[in-house]
């Protein structure tokens, strides 16, 4: 009787050590540790798959194709004390001198300014959490001024996947919705309700569309310093769905002023090192809203800048 009792007793103690070790091996390294490994630098765009671009593509049945950047200028509206210039010169054909007997005459430019202007991506290495950013890597590690040795821009893949464009806009019946107004579970089932839009799934990239380009040029201030976004919660159902991008017409793409005791761009901490999840900001979708294209081929490769956190981007999306 002892030893029959005895079975029972040390299975259950391998059980429990079992479960312990499993649980031990669920833990995270650091809170912003990546789902797919120590050595990750692309987060959720892993879940875009040969299969998950096969599929996407055949939401392409009408070939109208749509860029989905602003243009970048002297005058575009920067977040702080960012600026952007451009300066084209003529080398070696000072007082209209040509270069060879056939007269080769030729421009070249300079960009002077700082790389998050306009439509961008976020990379990575723009934010992080106390100096620890994504998939655990800390900033004295990675961090230095002639480029990030970890996380830079360039590693960011060719993106071809499903969009999803939520017509923020339409949702709340206006033309441009109030600053402040935050897009939380929801809202974001509603949009997509209105849509007809089943679901969001893995390696998607979702848009939001809130007309708030209206406002550039016109009122700078206003356009660069408040906006509707989304929201914490928001962030976080969306994180839950495996999208692999997320974006907006607004400059901060979060909402501002930030929601009722939230820290200070605390959905970019959820979305960039806590999930994965790369920003794109000031996406002109205002063409896309007007023919109702809720369901697209999203297409992306962005600038490789060795090293770089953010870049500028001209997306081109394709129904």
């Amino acid at each position: 009787m002892r030893l029959n009792s005895a079975v029972p007793l040390c299975s259950h103690s391998a059980m429990i050590l079992l479960c312990a070790a499993s649980v031990f091996a669920q833990q995270k390294p650091c809170a912003t540790a990546s789902r797919f490994g120590p050595d990750d630098q692309l987060g959720n765009v892993n879940y875009i798959t040969p299969a998950k671009t096969l599929t996407a593509s055949k939401l392409v049945t009408k070939g109208r194709a749509y860029r989905l950047g602003v243009e970048t200028n002297k005058d575009t509206p920067a977040y702080g004390t960012r600026t952007f210039g451009i300066i084209v010169l003529q080398p070696g054909q000072a007082g209209g001198a040509t270069i060879g007997p056939n007269k080769v005459s030729y421009n070249d430019d300079i960009i002077n300014g700082w790389v998050g202007v306009g439509s961008q991506i976020d990379g990575f290495g723009h934010l992080g959490i106390d100096n620890l950013y994504f998939n655990c890597n800390k900033a004295a590690d990675f961090t230095a001024p002639d480029g990030l040795k970890k996380l830079g821009i360039e590693k960011v893949p060719a993106i071809a996947t499903r969009g999803v464009l939520l017509d923020m806009a339409g949702y709340f019946n206006t033309d441009i919705v109030k600053e402040g107004t935050a897009f939380n579970r929801a809202e974001i089932d509603g949009a997509m309700k209105r849509e007809g839009i089943s679901a969001i799934e893995q390696g998607d990239v979702v848009l939001f569309y809130t007309g708030w380009q209206k406002l550039s040029g016109k009122d700078n201030k206003r356009f660069i310093s408040v906006n509707p976004g989304l929201g914490r919660e928001g962030a976080r159902y969306l994180a839950s769905l495996g999208v692999a991008m997320v974006g907006s017409d607004t400059p901060n793409f979060e909402v501002l002023p930030f929601e009722k005791d939230a820290g200070v761009y605390e959905v970019h901490q959820i979305l960039l090192p806590l999930n994965g999840i790369h920003i794109l900001e000031n996406m002109n979708t205002e063409e896309m809203v007007k023919d109702q294209a809720w369901e697209f081929l999203f297409t992306l490769g962005a600038p490789r800048i060795t090293g770089g956190v953010q870049a500028i981007i001209n997306p081109i999306a394709i129904r």
